[in-house]
């Protein structure tokens, strides 16, 4: 039987027999979320928080050198920015943190936020000053780690003028006071403002686990995966967002609207700590700032006093190094970075936590009976030939997700566009590694899993009828998806 051909024959429990199921008991006795798994790190043992394990084939060093490249990019993936000084490439002239692996860090180095929010704790640390710098109030000690986007400019009386789109992210801290920023004076952006007009947004970090195997699916093969649930019958009708150079499918971030890892780094690097580098060798103002026809102040710019871009390629490597050691100095941030996440294992799920194997197994089968796998596809066979690395060749990638962008409906829409992506759009955010994550939905809005399940129904939103498959069934049946997700 074919992959179409099952999930046809499940549509018919879905759609037939679930009203029946519906009628006979009482929604509002649902499972509770078991909680965030524990055990080994990312289901990897061997793993630790702050060295989590490269793809089996760089674990053997194969090709010869590759596992340095994989452990320069985990040590710069760690390396705390400052405004100048130091072995660093230069903080700001704005930021929303210091460190890659401080937004990426639960539950090990590459995932995401962690249960100590590390905004909260700049000003305390010294790393931004409090004279000149507050913390907004959707930045708390044990909330996800966000950065913050309007969706629309102001007008002139601090209104939202809904007919000029913004979506950018507006960077929470600045330099100013801090040793190395000079006389760079920089104000915060007016939060308060924006959430009184109700004209702020939020993104959380999204992990970064088996994002060699992502990047590395060819499109022919998505395009496969999309065309196998076609005319489902319950609403489900995805479509891709395209990078807009070359025209093939992204696939990274909330939206996908990045097309490849070191892309990724790059934009991150930039705009996340205000690191120019060889993707994006400009300072970058506030979207407002070039608006009102003005860039950044000019005694803001180069304050690491090195030169643009901040990050490039290291030509002066050190001469005692080994060769393997010294080929992985040579490459920029935003290379190693890349690298580094591409060559990061995937999740690895658990057989028996929590709940048992039997519980387990049931709610993968539930999971694609009601519907779920038909966005958050559990397996796509298989990747593209890589000239990297053999585990990246030929490999299954069991995201749980088709990487397509989906019509989420007013409840978690974010009037946000990116690429070809809407403002109700999202692309399926894989659950390879769900088990362990503390935040849910791209603003984090909700640590409970039962909750975000509920979120995916709202007007306009592909998931309604399956999310109200999932509602119909027993509470049992509902505990059994939750520890299914859980663990992932």
């Amino acid at each position: 039987m074919t992959r179409t051909m099952r999930l046809a024959s499940r549509l018919v429990w879905v759609i037939v027999l679930m009203p029946a199921v519906a009628l006979s008991q009482d929604v509002s006795s649902g499972a509770s979320d078991p909680g965030p798994r524990r055990g080994a790190v990312n289901g990897q043992q061997g793993a630790t928080a702050t060295s989590p394990l490269p793809l089996m084939s760089v674990g053997n060093n194969s090709p010869s050198g590759v596992l340095a490249f994989f452990q320069n990019g985990l040590a710069r993936f760690q390396q705390q920015e400052v405004v100048s000084g130091g072995q660093n490439n230069g903080l700001g002239p704005r930021f929303n943190l210091n460190s890659c692996s401080g937004c990426h860090a639960q539950p090990a180095v590459g995932g995401s936020g962690p249960p100590s929010n590390p905004q909260f704790a700049l000003i305390g640390m010294g790393v931004a000053s409090g004279a000149y710098n507050s913390v907004p109030s959707f930045v708390t000690a044990r909330g996800p780690t966000r950065v913050a986007r309007f969706p629309f400019f102001s007008n002139s009386n601090g209104t939202p003028n809904t007919d000029a789109p913004d979506g950018a992210v507006q960077t929470i801290f600045t330099v100013t006071g801090l040793p190395g920023a000079g006389h760079c004076s920089l104000q915060q952006p007016n939060f308060t403002q924006e959430q009184a007009n109700n004209n702020i947004i939020y993104r959380i970090p999204t992990p970064t686990f088996g994002a060699g195997l992502i990047e590395n699916l060819d499109d022919s093969t998505l395009i496969a995966v999309q065309q196998s649930v076609a005319g489902n019958g319950v609403g489900i009708s995805g479509t891709f967002n395209h990078n807009g150079n070359d025209g093939t499918i992204a696939r990274f971030g909330w939206k996908a609207q990045n097309k490849s890892l070191l892309l990724f780094a790059g934009e991150a690097y930039n705009v996340e700590m205000g690191v120019t580098n060889e993707m994006f060798p400009q300072e970058r103002p506030l979207p407002q700032e070039e608006q009102q026809g003005h860039g950044l102040p000019s005694n803001c710019l180069n304050l690491s006093g090195a030169g643009y871009p901040e990050d490039a390629t290291n030509f002066a490597v050190a001469s005692n190094a080994s060769a393997a050691a010294q080929n992985a100095q040579v490459p920029s941030d935003i290379v190693l970075f890349a690298e580094f996440m591409r060559l990061l294992a995937p999740p690895v799920p658990s057989n028996d936590v929590p709940g048992g194997e039997a519980l387990i197994s049931e709610g993968s089968a539930l999971f694609v009976d009601i519907g779920c796998g038909m966005c958050h596809t559990p397996s796509i066979r298989s990747t593209q030939a890589s000239s990297i690395t053999a585990s990246l060749s030929a490999a299954t990638v069991n995201a749980f997700s088709d990487f397509e962008l989906h019509h989420m409906g007013s409840a978690l829409a974010d009037n946000v566009s990116q690429g070809s992506a809407g403002g109700d759009q999202f692309r399926s955010a894989p659950l390879w590694g769900l088990g362990q994550r503390l935040f849910f939905l791209h603003d984090g809005r909700t640590s409970d899993l039962v909750d975000a399940i509920h979120e995916h129904q709202s007007n306009g939103s592909e998931a309604t009828q399956v999310e109200q498959n999932f509602t119909a069934l027993t509470a049992a049946q509902q505990l059994a998806i939750l520890a299914f997700l859980r663990s992932l």
